[in-house]
């Protein structure tokens, strides 16, 4: 059952994500990202840490979740990071007025099926807003019957597949998990499918 708490848990696939940034950490400096679904923020508090400009994200919602992102901020000396309610697919006026943006990160937020157009929905919009962005995403493959291909084709955006060992994050141990059952993590960036003349 889903439910708020699992935006106060560490998930393999923000390791990941983590991972991906700090093997990318010298082209971080300068870059605008935001994160949305933060939880407890491991991959946006990485990305802070190595210089870039942060917001934190999570459903305007799930305050516990928001209170979350604050306290990884604090712990990690990061006070100044802005952490904002932003719910999928709702047009709201945080989301109106969020400033430029180079990267989106979202780690595990294609969890629940019922979810996935209102995610696209909100990334099509801050793609739209900042064409050159993309949207890097980890997720664990929970079912072979969900795909976000047809929504992707839908909200002209293209997806690029991230091979885990090219930034060595193909470790078992890297994505471990104290949950149950096998944790298969992929990782892509998304991006407006007409940014490169496509």
């Amino acid at each position: 059952v889903l439910d708020s708490q699992y935006g106060t848990y560490v998930w393999p696939c923000a390791v990941v994500l983590a991972q991906y940034l700090w093997a990318h950490r010298r082209s971080l400096p300068g870059k605008r990202v935001l994160e949305i679904g933060a939880g407890v923020s491991l991959p946006g508090v990485v990305a802070a840490r190595c210089g870039a400009q942060v917001i934190l994200s999570d459903s305007e919602e799930l305050p516990q979740c928001l209170q979350s992102c604050r306290s990884s901020c604090l712990m990690n000396r990061l006070p100044h990071v802005p952490v904002l309610g932003l719910t999928w697919g709702r047009v709201s006026p945080e989301l109106l007025s969020l400033a430029p943006i180079d990267v989106i990160l979202g780690s595990d937020v294609f969890f629940d099926p019922k979810d996935f157009e209102d995610i696209l929905t909100t990334i099509y919009f801050l793609l739209e807003k900042n064409p050159h962005a993309q949207f890097w995403t980890t997720y664990q493959v929970r079912s072979a019957d969900w795909s976000i291909e047809a929504l992707l084709h839908k909200w002209n955006l293209k997806s690029i597949h991230v091979p885990l060992h090219s930034f060595g994050a193909d470790k078992e141990h890297l994505a471990s998990s104290s949950m149950p059952g096998r944790h298969t993590i992929e990782m892509m960036i998304i991006s407006l499918a007409q940014s490169e003349g496509t």
